[in-house]
């Protein structure tokens, strides 16, 4: 019987966990939060529950149960040896075979599965493998050249010095993320808990505890609501966020299921400030309006478009 749906280790990287979506292996990698235990299952391969010997006893009885358990042992570990071969010099997934062959392995940096854009990729569009989805670039901004963790970036391509601390900010960024650590399926849920982090983010504390804006003073909901995106139906929230330093500016969060692999949880974050010189607030409509399925340039989105069946 082929295992349930769910995160197995890798069997080509044992070090982190794969998502296996019920029939064959995704592309959606992770470091386990605890520790992966030896006798743990994965996907094509049972768990082999390893036994206690009995107790010395002396008897004939006793060493030929300890011989069998140790013979048993010894097989199990060449059955293993023999698949960690077949893992090493055949099919990089392992497991039951996919059905196609899978694209190059991403580089592993974080917690997250890791994404990378492709230099060779069409400059108006930033595409996003892992989730299978791309994304259009606006007028007045770029592809980041050095992404964090599994994030892809848009950013605008001029920066100041920031308001607070000292340091340099952008006008706006554009973020690209796989959700995990949670079996919520629910867009409107994670969008809801998302946009707080992701104005925390953008205008509280960077990655070094700096406060580039001096911190967010308050913040007002502008909008919320279902949206469709990438012909999957997503939920959207948007904050105007007050710093105590500095015009504040906009920030939006977007959830919806990805269209490829195990269809797990999508976030596009979109920060952009209140301030002269920088995007209009209409760049983000065009941003989520014109994400589509990699390889389905007809499906588009945005509020109001009407979408099929979802999760």
């Amino acid at each position: 019987m082929s295992p349930p749906p769910g995160w197995y280790p890798d069997p080509s990287h044992p070090a982190v966990e794969r998502w296996w979506d019920g029939s064959a292996w995704t592309e959606h990698r992770r470091t386990p939060d605890a520790t992966v235990h030896l006798a743990q299952a994965r996907p094509g391969l049972g768990a082999t529950a390893v036994q206690p010997l009995p107790a010395r006893t002396g008897g004939r009885r006793a060493r030929a149960v300890a011989l069998g358990a140790a013979g048993a042992v010894l097989v199990a570990s060449i059955v293993t040896g023999f698949l960690v071969l077949q893992d090493d010099d055949g099919d990089p997934t392992a497991g039951p075979a996919p059905t196609a062959p899978e694209p190059a392995e991403p580089t592993t940096a974080s917690a997250s599965p890791t994404a990378s854009a492709s230099p060779t990729d069409d400059p108006d569009t930033l595409t996003d493998e892992l989730n299978g989805i791309t994304l259009p670039v606006p007028d007045g901004w770029e592809k980041a050249e050095h992404t964090v963790g599994d994030e892809l970036t848009l950013q605008t391509p001029n920066t100041y010095e920031c308001p607070g601390d000292p340091g340099f900010c952008r006008h706006g960024t554009i973020t690209t993320r796989t959700v995990t650590g949670t079996d919520e399926r629910s867009p409107e849920k994670l969008a809801r808990r998302d946009i707080k982090d992701a104005a925390d983010a953008a205008y509280d504390h960077d990655a070094l505890d700096r406060e580039p804006f001096g911190g967010i003073a308050r913040h007002t909901q502008v909008k919320s609501g279902t949206v469709a995106v990438a012909g999957r139906g997503g939920y959207f929230v948007r904050w105007r966020v007050h710093t105590e330093k500095g015009p504040g500016g906009y920030v939006q969060s977007v959830s919806f299921p990805s269209s490829s692999g195990s269809e797990a949880m999508v976030v596009v974050r979109i920060s952009i400030d209140a301030a002269d010189g920088a995007p209009p607030l209409s760049d983000i409509d065009e941003v989520v309006d014109g994400i589509r399925p990699i390889g389905d340039s007809g499906t588009g989105g945005g509020v109001g478009s009407s979408v099929g069946p979802t999760p």
